[in-house]
């Protein structure tokens, strides 16, 4: 049995490193990459972040795709995977403190004038502006799973009003929780800021349409820091040319990479930052240790995607 590493994407990790990492939480075990793909018969498992199209049909004996990362519905919905093949993902911490203090980032700089004293700087004007009070203000976050809880919590901790909505029932102390579609558009109304960090499913794609991002509040601010596809782009421009929307700040996108002639990176309600929110694994790389030896052992794995749902 052997477990081939194939990260799929660039500008992250490299396979090698990657490959001594989980080897480090595995002595012993047979890692490849593509670079000493051997014999392909011999792959039961595979890790990647994206998977490549013409990949699943060179692993005749493949079981287990294991997600670098949590989103899976690219691997999920992939046509050349065959049903029978299993999906994991990775619940890590590293990356969920992160995506957390990414959204936090960006709320603070909003909350403290920071692009208008920077612009103030570059004319030499001393030019006061009140920033807006911290327990006056409402952030909204959908999605409170493993990364939305965690920054439903930090947001609570830093001060402000923070209003929390998920598909089902959540509870989470210091945040105020709505669930159900009845209660998204309400909820969207009644916050100055809304970190959007939800997967993406059948029931998610195309979630942010005109009719949704017209019910938020006037002067608001939305931050995609979940999936691109929650969002209509052409319905974001509009909204932010004839409000409500104040700003954008987009973390992934419909296309990744961005297509240079793309109207967003232009447009002077958006911020672009090239999905970068969740970089490190942390100490996450010991669960994919942890289920090359479950698939060797038949045992549960650990975080196995219902890939009928999705997620």
């Amino acid at each position: 049995m052997a477990l081939l590493i194939d990260i799929g994407m660039r500008g992250w990790m490299e396979e090698l490193d990657l490959a001594e990492e989980v080897r480090s939480h595995f002595p012993g075990a047979d890692i490849r990459t593509r670079a000493n793909l051997g014999d392909p018969a011999q792959i039961r498992m595979l890790a990647v972040s994206s998977l490549a199209p013409d990949l699943p049909a060179q692993l005749p004996n493949l079981e287990l795709v294991q997600k670098l990362g949590a989103g899976v519905e690219t691997i999920v919905n992939h046509p050349a995977l065959p049903p029978h093949v299993r999906v994991a993902r990775l619940k890590p911490v590293a990356p969920a403190h992160q995506i957390a203090e990414y959204c936090l980032a960006y709320i603070l700089r909003f909350q403290r004038n920071m692009a208008a004293h920077e612009a103030a700087q570059t004319r030499r004007a001393w030019e006061p502006i009140e920033p807006r009070f911290t327990p006056d203000t409402t952030v909204g976050v959908l999605g409170l799973g493993h990364i939305g809880g965690y920054t439903a919590s930090l947001m609570h901790h830093v001060g402000f009003r923070v209003l929390g909505w998920a598909r089902s029932a959540k509870s989470i102390d210091g945040v105020e929780c709505r669930h159900g579609a009845k209660a998204l558009a309400l909820m969207l109304g009644e916050c100055d800021y809304v970190a959007a960090i939800l997967p993406s499913t059948t029931a998610t794609r195309g979630l942010f349409d005109a009719q949704l991002l017209n019910a938020m509040k006037p002067g608001s601010i939305l931050i995609n820091a979940g999936r691109g596809d929650l969002i209509d782009e052409a319905a974001l421009i509009n909204c932010l040319d004839h409000g409500p929307l104040a700003g954008a700040v987009l973390d992934v996108l419909n296309t990744e990479p961005l297509p240079p002639e793309n109207r967003l990176w232009a447009h002077p309600g958006v911020t672009i930052t090239p999905h970068v929110s969740g970089w490190h694994l942390g100490d996450a790389l010991q669960d994919v240790a942890d289920n090359y030896r479950r698939l060797m052992n038949g045992t549960a794995l650990l975080h196995e995607v219902d890939r009928a749902r999705g997620y």
